[in-house]
């Protein structure tokens, strides 16, 4: 009887064996990326296929990885911000501000609120140009052109707006540790008011254009999707876990730059889908117009920067005609000057989350240790979950929808 049981038991053994290895051989192994148009950046998935159904996925990441936290612990703390440009680069001044807010943390510079809250205009004209490049491109990988070319021409009026500020458009170094550079000019007040007054007209048509598009409704609405638990337990901050249905933002939960003196809503989906980290960003775009026209009808009178000479670069025709300034321009920006012992970490709401930098000061010129806090490395880790059981061509809706910035993922 025994040896009866052995032989079925060897039996069933063998059966599921060939089942397991016909179901194998039916996979098929596709790579997404890393050189793909689609993927938007330089990084690979590996996916399991059957047919045109997802059914795992790996992904890799590190193609571009620059060492940005280890270059800038050899760099003096004024030339971190250019690496800080390079990380979400499609909203590079909201970057640029939060490593400067890190280093005000630690070295105790009390920023005065005129400078606060032109800081706050420019972020919030950063976080419209980053939702601009989302949506329009979830919209591009529907076949829906026309949005993104008719909206690519008002991130240009922003990027106007960067060079008559810093006079840089892409990467725009902008600000300084202590402050502003140079005050607001009157063409920038007058480019900032015309882009408040022509903006709202042509986000309410880009909506209508895709929300009255059948193919594009029919390809966004639950694909994709990932419950606020689990976007949660991933780490998830920003739009894609606001679309979720939790309502944390950096900005309200721990106001940096007078955000508590601005009243905005903050959106919030449901199911967390495709169509709900949409909807989320374009209302996002109406609550920073809000809070750049309270900025501008509320703006403090005073210095636009802080009175800390031993980190704020003296103006520049004082650096032309002082030998005083020009001997602190160069300790300055050489990095010739100690910084105090401490360990902060500073976090802004970034284009994509929670954009944070921990820093630990031994006392010496540049930083001990530097880590950045990447919202796009925290969050794509849950890709492979969220396209599990769906078709290719949902697989990049999903990834479009994330906003998965190679520069900012790899670091």
């Amino acid at each position: 009887m025994s040896n009866i049981t052995e032989i079925k038991n060897e039996l069933a053994e063998h059966h599921s064996t060939l089942a397991n290895k016909s179901t194998e051989e039916d996979y098929n192994i596709l790579n997404l990326g890393p050189t793909h148009p689609a993927t938007h950046g330089i990084f690979q998935n590996v996916l399991k296929m059957d047919g045109e159904i997802i059914k795992d996925a790996e992904q890799t990441i590190g193609y571009i990885h620059r060492a940005f936290e280890k270059i800038a612990e050899h760099r003096p703390f004024y030339q971190v911000t250019p690496l800080t440009d390079r990380m979400n680069y499609c909203s590079s001044p909201i970057n640029n501000m939060g490593w400067h807010m890190t280093v005000e943390k630690l070295i105790g510079a009390d920023i005065p609120k005129r400078a606060q809250y032109m800081r706050v205009i420019i972020m919030e004209l950063a976080r419209i140009a980053d939702h601009i490049i989302c949506n329009t491109i979830i919209g591009a990988d529907t076949g829906a052109l026309t949005g993104f070319t008719y909206m690519f021409q008002w991130r240009e009026k922003i990027y106007d707006i960067y060079e008559h500020i810093c006079g840089a458009r892409l990467t725009t170094n902008i600000g300084r540790i202590g402050g502003l550079e140079r005050d607001f000019s009157d063409e920038v007040y007058k480019k900032i008011k015309e882009f408040l007054r022509e903006f709202p007209k042509a986000l309410n048509e880009f909506t209508a254009l895709l929300e009255r598009n059948r193919i594009f409704m029919d390809r966004v609405v639950n694909v994709g999707g990932i419950s606020g638990e689990r976007a949660l337990a991933y780490g998830f901050t920003g739009p894609n876990l606001r679309a979720a249905g939790v309502d944390y933002d950096v900005r309200v939960m721990n106001p940096y730059s007078s955000y508590q003196d601005f009243e905005f809503a903050i959106p919030i989906g449901t199911g967390g889908d495709t169509y709900d980290r949409f909807r989320v960003r374009q209302e996002e775009m109406w609550e920073s117009m809000k809070i750049i026209q309270q900025a501008l009808d509320n703006m403090p009178q005073g210095k636009y920067f802080a009175e800390v000479p031993e980190f704020y670069l003296p103006p520049k025709e004082d650096v032309y005609t002082s030998m005083e300034s020009l001997i602190w321009h160069f300790k300055i920006v050489m990095g010739e000057t100690d910084v105090p012992k401490g360990e902060v970490y500073h976090s802004v709401e970034g284009g994509n989350g929670e954009l944070g930098f921990y820093l630990v000061s031994d006392g010496g010129r540049s930083a001990y240790r530097l880590h950045f806090r990447r919202p796009c490395f925290i969050y794509y880790q849950a890709y492979p979950e969220m396209i599990k059981g769906s078709m290719l061509s949902d697989a990049i809706l999903t990834m479009s929808s994330m906003n998965v910035i190679a520069g900012e993922l790899d670091a």
